[in-house]
């Protein structure tokens, strides 16, 4: 489903009429389609596009939690969804507006408050599998504390990360800049000033030349490293609610973080499952709606593959008995015997994982302090080279000098 801002021909009394409306279908087709049932005729079709002002305050935790806020607040005397239109009809700011148009077009389409919400293109695939598992159990209202609770606590995790690697990065920062500006000058005047002796001469080249090799690998290191990092934040801060994307597959590939990610996306969608479950909800809708709980691909193909499993027949035990669960997460889930244990192993595993969690963002932050030392170490280290080479040139010129005063 996509947004689509058509220009529209209206036949009337007084001639042609051209009107821009907003529709909410999958695809150009559809809107054409639905435009001929309004009696009208297609002048132009666009995609709706945000602005990199919106796209980054959509995405911002701050609005989230106080649209979030908002709609648990109507609903007490409404339903989700006119607590949400009634949102979107109150909010002044054209920004803002045009941030809440797609949940708009899809409200008035008739879906519900969970489709409006996904049309935003704003939330992560684990709180939108919290309101999803809490909306198809009919306590959407009781699902909003959870889902502002994981939004915050993802928030304090990233700041974290981001503050330990920001404070790391400015070190590494002020040792690069002095090493960038600092190489050719030192490089050159050991180049003008050689020792004279033969033997001397060889050792020195060789020890200047391991010196400007260091210097240049330690400065194109940092460089790719910072360009690495900061098209990595900017495009997770862009591409925030998609599936996959490129970037988010190479992220995944490095070891300790695929990892984490891993361990998030289980803790979301078990917690989700484990949440439909005690609402009463099929087991097979809850595993294909935890399967989109997820960004991750394995863990989303994990969900799949069980319920084919559990759909060829195979016991239910059996069905989520699989990688890439650890090996006491599927003894206790093969051990099944009842569809009332199911739930609250599946919340036993979602804390687990998000102890997993926890556990592996301290060793990232670790690791990036034990890299930031060893960089340092290495750059200190070749400054502190740096002047044994500069007295081997001064002593030669120191001997120089005096074998000449005789």
């Amino acid at each position: 489903m996509q947004q689509w801002i058509v220009e529209i021909a209206f036949e009337s009394r007084r001639g042609p009429v051209v009107r821009e409306e907003s529709f909410y279908l999958p695809t150009q087709d559809d809107v054409r389609d639905a435009v001929s049932k309004m009696g009208g005729h297609v002048l132009s079709i666009r995609l709706h596009e945000r602005s990199a002002l919106e796209r980054i305050l959509a995405r911002s935790s701050w609005w989230q939690v106080q649209l979030l806020r908002g709609i648990q607040f109507r609903s007490t005397s409404t339903s989700p969804g006119v607590a949400l239109w009634k949102i979107i009809e109150a909010e002044t700011n054209p920004r803002r507006q045009n941030i809440l148009a797609p949940a708009r077009e899809a409200l008035s389409r008739g879906l519900g408050v969970i489709d409006a919400l996904k049309a935003l293109r704003a939330f992560d695939h684990g709180t939108l599998a919290i309101l999803s598992a809490s909306e198809r159990a009919n306590k959407l209202y009781e699902g909003i504390p959870h889902a502002i609770h994981s939004i915050t606590q993802k928030r304090k995790n990233t700041q974290a990360i981001m503050g330990t690697l920001a404070w790391l990065g400015f070190d590494v920062f002020t040792i690069v800049q002095s090493l960038f500006w600092g190489k050719d000058l030192v490089l050159d005047w050991f180049k003008d000033n050689p020792p004279t002796d033969p033997e001397e001469l060889l050792k020195y080249e060789r020890v200047v030349g391991n010196l400007e090799l260091t210097w240049n690998v330690l400065i194109y290191f940092a460089f790719a490293m910072g360009a690495f990092m900061a098209w990595a934040v900017v495009s997770f801060v862009m591409n925030r609610g998609k599936s996959d994307w490129p970037t988010a597959r190479i992220v995944r590939r490095i070891p300790l973080i695929g990892g984490y990610l891993r361990d998030l996306g289980f803790s979301d969608s078990m917690m989700a499952a484990a949440r439909m479950l005690r609402g009463n909800v099929p087991i097979g809708s809850a595993l294909e709606e935890s399967s989109a709980a997820t960004s991750v691909p394995e863990v989303a193909e994990y969900w799949k593959e069980a319920n084919h499993e559990l759909s060829n027949g195979v016991a239910l035990g059996h069905a989520l008995d699989r990688e890439p669960l650890s090996r006491a997460e599927r003894l206790e889930l093969a051990s099944l015997s009842d569809l009332s244990q199911v739930a609250t192993i599946m919340e036993a595993i979602a804390e687990m994982r998000t102890q997993g969690a926890k556990t592996k963002h301290k060793m990232i932050v670790w690791f990036a302090f034990i890299f930031t030392g060893v960089y340092l170490m290495l750059a200190f280290g070749s400054a502190i080279y740096a002047l044994t080479v500069m007295n081997m040139s001064m002593d030669s010129m120191m001997g120089g000098l005096l074998e000449g005063a005789m």
